[in-house]
């Protein structure tokens, strides 16, 4: 009986996702201006909604950004979610709109071709702002090499498809799931294609450290400098932003730096924050704050969320 109510729910879930999934399908013929308010609207009920997500942004503002007033705060959660709303809807054109559209809509600044030049794999490090998938389409369609990425495989198996689909769509990405090994990807790289790399999230402390994030320490990745420095990589840090209202994506590759990696790990991961810190000061609203990034907490340290 279990197995049978299990298997009822599985395709009840499959049924669901394959109805969203036709709905991001019809959604992606709409034009942006219109596509952009109805996300904005979605962000809206998203937050009065979402009430757990809502105070994990609240919480990650309060900490981060303790210069605002509470008002200020408050002001700042309500554009993050409404930002947040479009960048969930606008998925549908980047897994479904044709080449030709994104391509106008995608706004390329700085050196994009930088990965096909180098004699050295690259590294773009790409933090987790709203329009980190744009930035992902935009190294598929303005660039000629291969590109390959870590992805968090979903629950759903249609979604999953789905993102994977979406992802791979132009031929010129390789998606490895985070929950395999790692060295496929490795021998991807070797192969001198360019690795797109979102590290900015707290994964736990496997291959960690506590290392400052606005002050609070944060649970911080040193793979990424081992990676650089184990496989002699060009690190380029890329951003994503979204625009106001119809005007589309713009998506900065930013100058390589030439300080990282160092010999120490632990000294990079907070270099890296410390940039992270800068960019989201830029743009504090299209940052990912309803993602948990003070989960992994220090010994003895009490749970913040």
């Amino acid at each position: 009986m279990n197995r049978v109510a299990s298997l009822a729910a599985n395709l009840g879930a499959n049924l669901a996702a394959r109805a969203l999934l036709a709905v991001f399908w019809l959604l992606q013929w709409l034009p942006l201006p219109l596509l952009a308010p109805l996300g904005r609207a979605l962000g809206r009920l998203l937050r009065l909604l979402g009430r757990s997500r809502r105070r994990v942004a609240e919480t990650n503002v309060a900490l981060c950004l303790p210069e605002l007033d509470p008002a200020a705060r408050a002001a700042l959660v309500r554009e993050h979610f409404e930002w947040l709303g479009r960048s969930l809807l606008e998925r549908a054109l980047l897994w479904y709109a044709p080449r030709e559209r994104l391509e106008r809509l995608i706004h390329v600044e700085g050196d994009i071709h930088l990965a096909e030049r180098s004699e050295r794999a690259v590294m773009w490090l790409v933090p987790h702002f709203l329009a980190v998938d744009a930035a992902g389409t935009a190294t598929q369609l303005f660039q000629r090499k291969r590109v390959c990425n870590l992805y968090g495989t979903q629950s759903n198996p249609v979604l999953d498809a789905a993102l994977k689909r979406g992802r791979e769509r132009f031929g010129l990405a390789e998606l490895f799931s985070r929950r395999e090994s790692v060295r496929p990807m490795v021998r991807a790289i070797k192969r001198g294609q360019p690795y797109f790399n979102p590290s900015d999230m707290d994964f736990g402390l496997r291959d960690a450290a506590f290392v400052p994030f606005f002050g609070q320490p944060a649970a911080t990745l040193l793979a990424p400098s081992r990676l650089a420095r184990s496989l002699d990589m060009v690190v380029q840090p890329v951003v994503g932003e979204l625009l106001p209202g119809g005007q589309g994506y713009r998506i900065r590759f930013l100058e390589p730096w030439t300080d990282w990696p160092s010999d120490d790990a632990e000294a990079d991961a907070a270099r890296m924050n410390r940039w992270i810190e800068s960019e989201i000061r830029r743009c504090p609203a299209q940052y990912l704050w309803v993602h948990k990034r003070f989960k992994t907490r220090p010994p003895g340290a009490a749970p913040i969320y």
